[in-house]
């Protein structure tokens, strides 16, 4: 499990095919000594393994492998070496919730519609992938890139969010043009409540 709250901006360093999946290395500023092996990291929302890790010259890194499904179904296919990622380690009993619970798990690609200036902050509109926008309702929670953010106002498939000036340099949204792909998460509770209908 997750909260959303971004704590390192890494770095993709490597990109290798496998036999069986995608190898990507990361680059991160974080202790990677006290990371174990078989440990869960969030990457733009996606939980991922740690398969191996290390310390040379360029700093602290580790490697996770996806399979084609992932690839498929998220950002992570279009990965390259450079790129930015934001992550987080998997919470632990007793951490601060600081924004909300979050699975790793995403449910869908979602679309930058636009982009705006407001004061200091920025004003994003994404396009969710339905049905999946039937689960996004206004001041609820959604995972955006692994983000933990709060929605402002749904207008049929295209939900709003204002992003402060911290969340804009502290994660990769910063770097978000019209038209790029993120990965979404919804809210659990609304996943649960969903089904529960469904089923009722």
């Amino acid at each position: 499990m997750f909260t959303g709250i971004v704590t390192d901006i890494g770095r993709v360093r490597e990109v290798r095919e496998t036999e069986r999946d995608r190898r990507y290395e990361i680059e991160t500023a974080w202790d990677t000594t006290d990371i174990d092996l078989g440990a869960s990291i969030s990457h733009a929302g996606c939980c991922l393994t740690v398969v191996e890790k290390g310390q040379d010259e360029r700093g602290g890194w580790f490697a996770v492998e996806v399979s084609d499904e992932t690839l498929s179904k998220t950002t992570l296919g279009a990965w390259k070496a450079g790129d930015g990622v934001n992550l987080e380690r998997a919470a632990k009993l007793g951490d601060e919730m600081g924004g909300h619970v979050v699975s790793g798990h995403v449910d869908g690609l979602g679309r930058v519609v636009s982009i705006t200036p407001e004061g200091g902050s920025h004003r994003i509109e994404v396009e969710a992938p339905a049905p999946l926008h039937r689960y996004i309702a206004a001041k609820g929670s959604i995972t955006v890139d692994g983000v933990s953010l709060t929605v402002n106002a749904v207008d049929g498939q295209v939900f709003s969010l204002n992003i402060i000036p911290h969340t804009w340099e502290a994660t990769t949204l910063g770097r978000l043009n019209p038209g790029d792909p993120v990965n979404l998460e919804i809210d659990m509770l609304a996943r649960y409540l969903a089904r529960w209908q469904e089923t009722a």
